[in-house]
């Protein structure tokens, strides 16, 4: 059996419909629907159970669950802005240790998200080597909540049997219940066929023009392959980035959303709040020559290509949702 938490989230939803795409149905799915409309993401979806996250980790250690072969620990707070720190230690440092602990008592494969927010206001490096990891510094609650349980993980030797995903700027089906902390291209679709433009912050630093701060975006697709591939090679382990490995401007990306719609390039650059100014990130990009090297193959979809897929398979026709056959980004 494999357990999913976060089974009903942007990655985890995807991450089993991956698993079903390959054959596996045996999938002990964690969430917490409250009222979100996330519980649409299910409905495709073949697995055993659905368990509560308040009521998972209690079963679990009174060894309810046999035959566990994987955890895929996608399941977390997600939101940059949250600003009940208490919540975020509870929910993404705690409960990681939690299941981390478990899976290394039982032998168990564990895979867990991190996030590329542990890098804080870093614009060069992006290294994911482990004494890099235990220098940075965060400069949001969300990303200290990742960043702790990494540096626990590094400290204690975990690191060598566990995998642990910084994901850089994940696009893709499955991420309408977001709200605010959705992606850009989804943002953008929106904006663009409700109003015809799409409005994108100003620079404030003159090495960048306007529209040319940069981020590494990554398609959830590429995501997920990735992901499927560590579950079945248990000697691959440690730390690493997850993103495109390439650097693209949110100039790109509209000019991509646009394309996809076939529609003119027509973008209004706004006045950056206040509040973000000291300390919005300029440019990310992540190395992935740590995950490369340990034999694990990226598909690499270009923004171009996968914001083509996402807004033409999915977007437009209306379905948010990763079919049960993923196709191949145009």
């Amino acid at each position: 059996m494999v357990i999913v938490t976060g089974g009903a989230g942007f990655i985890g939803s995807a991450v089993v419909a991956g698993l079903n795409r390959n054959g596996e149905d045996a999938i002990l799915l964690v969430d917490n629907l409250k009222d979100s409309v996330k519980w649409k993401n299910l409905v495709s979806l073949k697995y055993l159970d659905y368990v509560h996250k308040s009521d998972f980790l209690k079963r679990l250690l009174a060894g309810s669950y046999k035959d566990v072969r994987a955890i895929i620990h996608m399941g977390a707070c997600s939101s940059t802005t949250e600003p009940d720190a208490d919540y975020l230690m509870a929910n993404n440092y705690a409960y990681t240790r939690t299941l981390a602990e478990f899976a290394l008592e039982k032998n168990i494969r564990f895979i867990y998200a991190s996030s590329a927010a542990t890098y804080g206001a870093m614009e060069s490096g992006f290294s994911d080597a482990d004494s890099t990891s235990l220098t940075l510094k965060p400069i949001n609650r969300y990303g200290y909540s990742k960043q702790i349980f990494d540096e626990v993980a590094i400290r204690n030797g975990w690191q060598k049997r566990i995998v642990g995903l910084k994901f850089f700027n994940v696009y893709g089906p499955n991420e309408y219940h977001k709200n605010e902390m959705s992606s850009v291209v989804f943002k953008a679709f929106h904006q663009i066929t409700e109003v015809g433009y799409l409005k994108l912050f100003k620079s404030y630093r003159a090495e960048f023009q306007d529209g040319e701060q940069k981020r590494d975006f990554v398609y959830i697709k590429d995501c997920v392959d990735i992901i499927l591939q560590l579950v079945e090679a248990p000697h691959v382990n440690g730390i690493f980035n997850l993103g495109s490995g390439v650097a693209r401007s949110w100039n790109d990306l509209a000019s991509a959303v646009f394309s996809a719609l076939d529609k003119k390039i027509n973008i209004e650059y706004i006045d950056m709040p206040d509040k973000l100014i000291g300390s919005y990130q300029y440019f990310t990009q992540s190395h992935m020559e740590k995950l490369a090297s340990a034999g694990i193959r990226s598909k690499a979809i270009s923004l171009e290509d996968g914001v083509t897929d996402y807004v033409k398979n999915y977007l437009l026709p209306g379905e948010l949702h990763l079919q049960d056959e993923f196709d191949e980004a145009r």
